[in-house]
């Protein structure tokens, strides 16, 4: 029994010393597998004929209510409705490849978190999602789109923000670098 315990200590002991570079560079591998090419694909049906200039649907997905109270008119929105479009479309581009190669990590996956919350409000008050689509934590139903998937995703990027890129990420390289410059020269004797 002894030296069943002891493999398991010695097994584990080796994963345990393993997890911080395996827990953050695993979490960005599954949001890349997962949730970049969501993104991304969500951010092209917003894209217009430019980075300044988004397609109507922009303004249906992101401002549904606005849009539908203005006529489907972006002119009749505001002035700040065209920024908020903007925005929340770069944002489904530049914080998905940050997440993913790692760079400025922390910073991307609180703002990937924020935009989960922000695009789960919109789906629910803006869109008029309900039932079983938003689902109930604890109903023996594991697959409902708002409350069981986004119960992972904001999972998956709270441990990036608590533990950062790993160290196969640009953040890593950069620490690496950044401590190579600030290590004093060896002076000549």
């Amino acid at each position: 029994m002894r030296a069943l315990i002891s493999l398991h200590d010695r097994v584990f002991g080796a994963l345990e010393s393993a997890a911080p570079m395996l827990i953050p560079t695993l979490a960005r591998v599954v949001f890349a597998g997962t949730l970049l090419v969501y993104y991304w694909n969500s951010g092209l049906t917003k894209w217009g004929t430019g980075p300044f200039n988004p397609d109507l649907g922009a303004y249906i997905q992101i401002l549904p209510r606005q849009f539908e109270a203005a006529g489907f008119d972006p002119s009749g929105l505001g002035p700040l409705a065209t920024p908020i479009v903007l925005l929340g479309t770069w944002a489904e581009f530049i914080l998905p490849v940050l997440v993913v190669i790692g760079l400025f990590t922390r910073i991307a996956a609180l703002g990937m978190i924020g935009f989960v919350i922000v695009q789960t409000w919109v789906d629910i008050v803006g869109h008029g999602v309900a039932g079983e689509t938003i689902g109930a934590w604890f109903d023996n139903s594991p697959s409902a789109d708002i409350v069981d998937q986004r119960a992972f995703w904001l999972f998956l990027l709270i441990v990036l923000v608590l533990r950062g890129a790993g160290p196969l990420s640009v953040d890593a390289l950069a620490g690496r670098y950044r401590s190579a410059d600030l290590t004093p020269a060896s002076q000549p004797r």
